[in-house]
């Protein structure tokens, strides 16, 4: 067992590096394929830059 990195063979940095692609292959397909459709993006108010703004109505729910 290797406990430091400078005294580890090549085999153990080869898992590190094994492991570490895994893990970045594994967190792009869940981003890729996260469903992203149930948000609702069109109901918020369009503000033009620079002009005061009042809102009415019920604030949105943060969940």
């Amino acid at each position: 067992m290797n406990h430091s990195m400078y005294s580890a063979d090549r085999a153990t940095h080869l898992k590190i590096v094994v492991i570490g692609l895994l893990c970045a292959t594994v967190v792009a397909a869940v981003s890729i394929f996260a469903n992203v459709g149930s948000l609702d993006l069109g109901t918020a108010p369009l503000v033009k830059a620079g002009e005061p703004t009042a809102m009415s109505g019920q604030v949105p729910n943060i969940r």
